[in-house]
């Protein structure tokens, strides 16, 4: 099965069902899908009310209002269906590890749960961090499932900006909140402004929620060592919300989460 399957209707789902001809893999997939479909609430209204939507169109007595509604579902269908075939297609090409996933129960309940946050996300971004992060839930074992579902519980409560200094910090470790703030923004407001008092509260949502840390040296046992005394700041003004002393890095369990939702397959932490 290819995972560029694009899906206009249910009608192309049960299509792309009957091409199967292995007994085994279709009641896999059937499973897959009406565990996608079963949680969310308006697909069972728009499939019964689809076919007789459509009738009244052909002959021209569909209402503007009842027009719209027919093709914003459509099109929610079209991705929603593209989307499970994509998933389905990963999980079928890592082989027999990740279809017997597949049939889980355990991994049938993070399907619910994860399309349940993705027909609420607003951005196709979202929709994007939760597609791969059942996609790699499904072909690794690398996560427990508890995990997974913080996960999904990070991509509702985080905005698009959390994302943004999550993806600075991955990708340039050691970085400060003053050069994060220069690479997402040309601006350079006050300390006493609204653009400030906004980023102190990303930063500190960031790291109560754990993802992210000031940067600490360990031993070798992995113990972090205390920060050595400093002298006493002679200055008469507080710490800069665009400070650029302090260094910040991914805690491990933050990392998890980047290689799980912003990488197509985990192969294995770290690589």
């Amino acid at each position: 099965m290819s995972s560029e399957v694009e899906v206009d209707s249910i009608d192309q789902i049960k299509d792309e069902l009957s091409k199967i001809k292995d007994k085994e893999k279709k009641f896999r997939i059937t499973r897959f899908i009406i565990s996608a479909l079963s949680s969310i609430p308006w697909v069972g209204g728009f499939m019964g009310a689809s076919s007789a939507l459509h009738a009244e169109k052909e002959q021209q007595k569909l209402n503007d209002l009842q027009s719209l509604w027919l093709e914003e579902h459509q099109r929610k269908i079209k991705e929603l269906g593209t989307t499970i075939f994509q998933i389905i297609s990963r999980l079928e090409s890592v082989g027999q590890e990740g279809q017997l996933r597949m049939e889980s129960e355990e991994y049938q309940t993070l399907v619910k749960k994860g399309f349940k946050e993705w027909d609420n996300a607003e951005t196709f971004e979202k929709k994007e961090y939760i597609r791969k992060l059942l996609t790699n839930a499904g072909a690794t074992s690398l996560s427990t499932d508890d995990m997974i579902r913080l996960f999904l519980e990070w991509i509702r409560n985080y905005h698009e900006t959390h994302f943004m200094v999550i993806k600075e910090i991955y990708q340039n470790r050691g970085i400060t909140r003053g050069r994060i703030w220069r690479n997402i923004s040309k601006s350079n407001p006050r300390e006493d402004s609204v653009q400030a008092d906004l980023y102190k509260l990303l930063i500190r949502d960031l790291s109560t929620g754990g993802i992210i840390r000031q940067h600490r040296e360990t031993d070798y046992q992995g113990n972090f060592i205390k920060k050595s005394t400093r002298t006493r700041s002679k200055s008469t003004t507080l710490k800069s919300a665009f400070d650029d002393v302090d260094q910040y890095e991914l805690t491990e369990l933050g990392m998890q989460f980047v290689h799980y939702t912003m990488e197509e397959v985990v192969t294995q932490i770290g690589d």
